[in-house]
């Protein structure tokens, strides 16, 4: 089983439009909303992929009650955690080009007595697990080392980890050397503190952050794949080139693939094959929907790999 924990779900509000321009106006084609949040859309792709997964997520105030009605609607097991704050809205604007605006809202503070209840909805999930992901950004309030407490609690019961996370969660996770950090290029290079132009930098970065503790970096790279290293090897999976419709979602769904495929086999570059072939599969989908498996098998078998020695 793979259990997934979203810290600070969201309610997704998806617009697609004609196109954005500065200082013009769009016109809205189509609006959804569904329940939101990393680790939420990590388990629907494993689900849809046929695997078993758990997500762990708080709820709060008349929007959480509306997630939850959105997460009763999901296949898969939802552990629900009942907190104070109203769970957020987070809006994500496409148009027909592809171009995406995504607006975050933080999120509401939790109590110290309400970390404590979403660490133990982990904690009574762990045994029957085999990865643990720890997805997405920590309310405020949140100490930035909660996901590196939760690492070392998955280590005791030798659960492997995949955190995917951003800024000070991030530092703080790494140290605790969970089995993956999969940063996208942006959270990669606000990481380390430099940007990432060439092909060579990003291969450097992602042996760099691997160093930094964690067995395996995943750095996704928005339309071209990702790297991988490990011990001794940059793995480069390239996608094919599409037209992507929406580009929401791709990195939780290279994440899920990723994952999955690992705990399948624990191949690592047949894992980032699928991860590059689900996130491309899932942009080439309107607004914020997941590729199945067929159609990300389809673009597996146009994905290549490249392995680069160290």
């Amino acid at each position: 089983m793979i259990l997934t924990l979203t810290v600070n779900p969201a309610i997704d509000r998806n617009l697609t439009v004609d196109r954005l321009a500065f200082e013009d106006r769009a016109y809205i084609l189509n609006t959804e909303e569904a329940a939101g949040g990393r680790g939420i859309n990590a388990s629907q792709v494993i689900q849809s992929f046929g695997g078993r997964t758990v997500a762990v997520a708080p709820v709060g105030g008349a929007t959480g009650e509306r997630l939850k009605h959105y997460l009763r609607k999901r296949a898969f097991t939802v552990d629900t955690v009942e907190v104070g704050a109203a769970t957020r809205i987070n809006l994500n604007i496409t148009d027909a080009q592809g171009l995406t605006i995504k607006l975050n809202e933080k999120g509401e503070p939790l109590t110290s007595a309400e970390q404590t209840a979403i660490e133990k909805a982990v904690a009574k999930r762990l045994p029957e697990a085999r990865w643990l992901m720890l997805c997405g950004s920590l309310p405020p309030g949140v100490p930035a080392d909660f996901y590196a407490r939760l690492i070392a609690a998955a280590r005791k019961h030798q659960v492997k980890t995949l955190l995917d996370t951003d800024g000070e969660p991030l530092e703080a996770g790494i140290e605790a050397r969970p089995t993956v950090v999969s940063p996208n290029q942006h959270e990669a290079e606000r990481l380390l503190n430099k940007i990432l132009l060439t092909r060579i930098q990003l291969m450097e970065a992602a042996e760099r952050i691997r160093m930094m503790g964690p067995e395996l970096v995943v750095v996704s790279i928005a339309g071209k794949g990702c790297l991988g290293a490990r011990e001794g090897m940059i793995v480069e999976a390239i996608p094919p080139r599409v037209d992507a419709v929406s580009p929401i979602g791709a990195g939780d769904a290279l994440a899920a693939s990723f994952t999955w495929s690992m705990a399948a086999n624990g191949d690592f570059a047949e894992a980032l094959r699928w991860g590059v072939a689900a996130g491309t599969a899932s942009a080439l989908l309107p607004g914020l929907h997941f590729a199945n498996l067929d159609q990300t098998r389809k673009i597996y078998e146009q994905v290549q790999l490249r392995d680069n020695p160290r």
